[in-house]
């Protein structure tokens, strides 16, 4: 996504490089990657115990409650303007629904995901993933 940003930063993909607000978006992708995102591989294990996967959703929860902490009253994670890295969360949460994780206890992210599900080119990925219909 970087990579194409700065190739096309017309498209507004990410923040200009060098800029705080795109190490801003470096940090919240380098979040995303190593503290969301691989907790749930073993979700899409099906020889995981049950009870080792409990463990995987309650990490992820505590991750969901960062965010939102983190989120505060901004309409987005990185200040008040939409790019693309932006859905990243987004994904994470929606494979949350997806894996049994009670997704109504964080009303905030809930808002967040709305707003961003329902920009076009972010709901035709969505759909086309699987994750809406």
């Amino acid at each position: 996504m970087q990579y194409l940003a700065d190739r096309a930063p017309q498209s507004k993909l990410a923040p200009a490089n060098g800029s705080i607000e795109r190490y801003k978006l470096q940090e919240w992708l380098n979040f995303i990657t190593s503290e969301l995102h691989k907790q749930f591989s073993p979700l899409f294990d099906p020889s995981m115990p049950d009870e080792a996967k409990a463990k995987f959703r309650d990490k992820i929860a505590a991750r969901f409650d960062w965010i939102v902490q983190q989120l505060g009253d901004k309409p987005y994670l990185t200040g008040s303007g939409f790019h693309g890295g932006r859905r990243l969360p987004v994904h994470r949460y929606q494979l949350g629904q997806v894996h049994g994780i009670d997704l109504a206890r964080w009303p905030a992210l809930q808002a967040f995901v709305a707003r961003v599900a329902a920009r076009p080119h972010v709901h035709t990925a969505l759909k086309e993933e699987g994750l809406v219909k």
